[in-house]
């Protein structure tokens, strides 16, 4: 589905290097890959060993970093990051990574995720002195590790990771170091892949690719790494809580050529059909999917039942991003503008529309209106994940509650708002049946169900239940 359509978007990706002379241009590439977690800016922070430099600015990835950008980023270790922007909002003050120096040393972060604890640690250290310099919860980190009465860096970092809630995969940058954090309940994915004899990390491990990187494995719940001139070394600073790996990563945020937890994404997202295809079986002609993170489950779906998968919905790729238009008419005009239905597929065709989520209901009202006026005797819309009904307080802008229509709303409610033949939505327990049989992995399910993996701060819930 169109995230910049539908107001479903991932906060950011985090991408690291070290020990490699080429260190920034490999960050480039890395942060290319990940540019579907964050379109709203991006900046790389460098380090020769001596002094760590950056550069920055709000929009993608290309345009920010122009060959003369790049001619200034020189040293053997990197961070970058790119970003979509939901807590603290906008602003190039908030375009990561955050770069502080000090007589102390300087440091780097860059951050996935959302702090569910962010103001109530702000209050704690602003009463102490603190001035914060941005408005976001990334910010946070720095100065609890500044204010930390630990001498060695490492103490200081553990010391301020254990004050964190939430969802956090965190790259720290110093000149001659760079740590790798990860909540304890592993919210957010990342990685560890190695480049010869350098070390690489990334939010997505088809950034690995991208580089000729080869994974070595993922980063530990809890888990603080440590990678300097004596290679790594493994640190805990919290137990390992049980996991809980967001599910719209496999559903719908991550590359289809990523692989979580050992499980490459497109082909659970073709698990995800095939159970659709068990639960919501359909007398149809064709099935589609809505591009682009949709196609692997319409696939899934067309194996299982036999009915021909078709391209009865096209892409515009080459649209400018309209999602920075905030009204909901402009909005609803950019379904226009980027997916377009091929009539010769779809005419006089009973169709089986496969989607990842509906959020608001606007877009897929679009399209079943689309499908019917390009000549489609009979729309059905199944859905490859529950309705979600509660938002997302771990760096997934999932609107407010409000705007959720699965909040107040039947399956059949929104069926006739949408206007579909039928509207089946996969159960909960046919998601993780479809991608963890044996019960082994954990995963986050609160915007399905409303149980989040941690406590959720009472100004946190009103921000979320309120905005608007």
């Amino acid at each position: 589905m169109l995230a910049e359509i539908k107001g479903l978007n991932e906060e950011c990706g985090i991408f690291g290097v070290f020990g490699h002379q080429d260190a920034a241009q490999l960050t480039y590439y890395g942060l290319h890959s990940l540019q579907h977690r964050g379109q709203e800016g991006t900046g790389i922070v460098v380090s020769d060993g001596k002094t760590l430099k950056g550069a920055k600015g709000e929009g993608l990835v290309a345009e920010i970093f122009t060959e003369e950008a790049m001619s200034q980023l020189t040293g053997s270790a990197a961070i970058g990051h790119v970003r979509y922007a939901t807590a603290g909002g906008g602003g190039y003050e908030n375009v990561q990574p955050l770069l502080f120096h000090s007589q102390n040393g300087s440091l780097a972060l860059a951050h996935n995720g959302n702090l569910v604890n962010a103001n109530y640690l702000k209050h704690q250290l602003e009463a102490q002195g603190s001035i914060f310099q941005t408005s976001s919860d990334t910010e946070v980190l720095a100065h609890l590790i500044r204010r930390s009465g630990f001498l060695q860096m490492k103490e200081q970092v553990k010391n301020a990771l254990s004050m964190l809630k939430g969802a956090y995969a965190y790259l720290i940058m110093t000149e001659t170091e760079l740590m790798v954090a990860l909540d304890p309940h592993g919210l957010r994915p990342l990685s560890l892949g190695c480049l010869g004899d350098a070390y690489v990390v990334a939010s997505e491990t088809c950034a690995f690719d991208v580089i000729g990187a080869e994974y070595i494995r993922d980063i530990m719940p809890g888990e603080l790494l440590i990678i300097n001139e004596n290679g790594l070394m493994s640190e805990r600073f919290a137990m390992s809580s049980t996991k809980a790996i967001c599910m719209m990563e496999y559903v719908y945020f991550s590359r289809p050529d990523s692989n979580i937890q050992g499980v490459n994404v497109h082909t659970a997202r073709k698990k995800l059909g095939k159970r659709l295809a068990i639960e919501a079986p359909i007398d149809a002609d064709v099935v589609t999917g809505v591009p682009d993170s949709s196609i692997s489950a319409a696939i899934g779906y067309a194996e299982a039942t036999g009915i021909p998968y078709e391209m009865g919905l096209i892409k515009n790729k080459y649209v400018g991003r309209t999602f920075i238009q905030p009204s909901q008419s402009l909005r609803e005009q950019g379904v226009k503008m980027k997916l377009s239905p091929v009539r010769g597929v779809v005419e006089g065709k009973r169709v089986i529309m496969v989607d990842d989520s509906i959020v608001r209901g606007t877009t897929s009202r679009r399209i079943v209106t689309m499908l019917k006026d390009a000549g489609a005797t009979e729309v059905h819309v199944v859905i490859s994940s529950p309705p979600i009904k509660n938002p997302c307080f771990y760096g997934i802008d999932t609107s407010s509650k409000e705007e959720l229509i699965a909040s107040d709303k039947s399956v059949e409610e929104i069926r006739q708002l949408i206007g579909a033949d039928s509207l089946t939505f996969l159960s909960e327990a046919g998601l993780v049946k479809a991608l963890d049989p044996e019960g082994i992995n954990g995963f986050c399910l609160g915007c399905f169900n409303g149980n989040y993996p941690t406590e959720i701060y009472p100004d946190t819930l009103q921000y979320y239940y309120q905005k608007g």
